[in-house]
């Protein structure tokens, strides 16, 4: 004999077909609405780049500007302090200039206000560069070609001519 319940709670198989396709149904839709907003979040969280290509110019002509004076100001530092160490200077870190002797100190001090100079004469402020080199330091692939592939176009451009226009699509064939 039946129970009364039987009636009531037995589940049809009509019923458990379309449990099971409604079910389905929503995982499905589930799914493909979690990887299309996962998709838009992913095109949506491109980062902005850092720096246009004005100011990786900028930044490449400022390094080889003051690359000589960069290499003089160590091989002057090495000599006067011969066989120790030459400890990391940064300009913009005035305690990696303090344990120096004091004529290397102003060697530091001299390069450091010339390469300072040196970044306002193309087109930088100071907080600029700096924030490049930060990129740099950090690892940014894109930006190292793009810088890198400047200096090269600026190394074999005559240096009386070296100016912006010099390597106008460069940074578009990456």
């Amino acid at each position: 004999m039946k129970k009364t319940s039987d009636f009531f709670f037995r589940p049809s198989r009509k019923r458990i077909l379309f449990q099971s396709f409604f079910f389905g149904a929503i995982a499905t839709v589930s799914v493909i609405s979690n990887a299309f907003s996962l998709s838009l979040k992913a095109d949506g969280q491109t980062p902005t780049p850092i720096v246009n290509n004005t100011e990786i110019n900028s930044y490449a002509q400022a390094v080889l500007a003051m690359e000589p004076a960069r290499q003089n100001a160590f091989e002057e530092i090495k000599k006067l302090i011969g066989n120790g160490e030459i400890p990391k200077i940064v300009c913009n870190e005035p305690n990696s200039i303090k344990d120096l002797p004091t004529k290397a100190q102003d060697i530091a001090k001299n390069f450091c206000t010339l390469s300072e100079k040196i970044v306002k004469d193309n087109g930088l402020s100071n907080d600029q560069f700096n924030k490049i080199t930060t990129e740099l330091q950090n690892n940014n692939i894109l930006l190292k070609q793009q810088v890198s592939n400047t200096l090269l176009c600026l190394q074999k451009a005559p240096n009386t001519s070296r100016d912006t226009a010099l390597c106008p699509n460069l940074h578009n064939q990456l």
